[in-house]
């Protein structure tokens, strides 16, 4: 995290209130809202859905946003502002409200509504790292690749391929799924049903352009985090045979996943199944107001 404070200006916020903060604790809505305005001159946005919600924050003017809602609100302004290309000129806020709040706490917002509220008014800009990909999505904690998920076979397949052959007692099982299961149901929407377990993933990691992983060596998971002076933090965590296995660890300021399919989850978000995917931090990248 890359930490640049100067005082924050409160003389005029405008107040984005997320639709799902409202109907899950409307009491912390309304104290946030009151502490806000007896403090500064505010206006008050609650939109209704993204696209309002994008349209709010596009029209803020000289104003200093501030999001009243979870993990994935925050995010949402985030990323609005920087596929806009505005992120770097406006320090965003945050009262947090709803039930993700791990994202807004590991960043340093006070997780109580007056106390986040007068972090707002009182506190300093802290200026913070970005993780960007290549499709433009951002991360702002961390991101985190888990075991593959790996589907079960369909019913028939299983059989099939525990028995290996077409006797008799085979195709009796196989006529009672058919049998079961729909005409109208395709072997893909079955199979979508079906139990999933997890995987070891096999995937390259490169750091800096090194290879600090290959698809030789099956991994359980990777985690890569905004780090100090415009690094990101990189931990494999290798498949353990006998003995657990040590941690791979790198710093860099890109880093690139590639090989078998895989999901990711970024902050609060999954994305994917990506083949390869790019992550570049960006130091400095945005600013958010947190206590003095």
């Amino acid at each position: 995290m890359a930490e640049v404070a100067t005082f924050a200006t409160s003389d005029q916020l405008l107040v984005v209130i997320d639709p799902l903060a409202r109907r899950t604790d409307g009491e912390s809505v309304r104290i946030a809202k009151d502490v806000l305005s007896a403090g500064a001159a505010t206006k008050v946005c609650m939109p209704e859905g993204p696209e309002e919600f994008a349209r709010v924050l596009s029209r803020r003017g000289s104003r200093r946003p501030v999001v009243v809602g979870d993990d994935r609100a925050l995010l949402r302004a985030v990323s609005l502002l920087h596929r806009r290309r505005e992120l770097a000129g406006c320090a965003l806020a945050m009262v947090p409200v709803g039930g993700a709040l791990a994202l807004a706490g590991a960043l340093g917002v006070p997780t109580g509504t007056v106390a986040a509220a007068r972090a707002v008014l009182d506190g300093v800009v802290r200026r913070m790292d970005l993780l960007v990909d290549d499709s433009d999505g951002v991360v702002l904690g961390a991101l985190r690749i888990p075991p593959l998920l790996l589907r079960e076979a369909p019913p028939e397949e299983a059989v099939a391929a525990a028995s290996g052959g077409g006797h008799l007692w085979l195709r009796t099982c196989q006529s009672l799924v058919r049998t079961l299961v729909p005409a109208r149901t395709s072997r893909e929407s079955l199979s979508s049903t079906l139990p999933r377990q997890t995987g070891p993933a096999r995937l390259r990691v490169e750091v800096d352009g090194m290879t600090l992983v290959d698809l030789d060596q099956p991994v359980e998971g990777i985690s890569v985090t905004p780090g100090a002076s415009g690094l990101a933090e990189v931990e494999v965590r290798p498949v353990s045979v006998g003995a657990e296995a040590s941690p791979l660890c790198a710093s860099g300021r890109t880093v690139t996943v590639s090989g078998t399919d895989f999901r990711y989850r970024a902050d609060a978000v999954v994305a994917g199944p990506v083949r390869t995917r790019t992550w570049v931090v960006r130091e400095g990248a945005w600013g958010l107001t947190l206590p003095g």
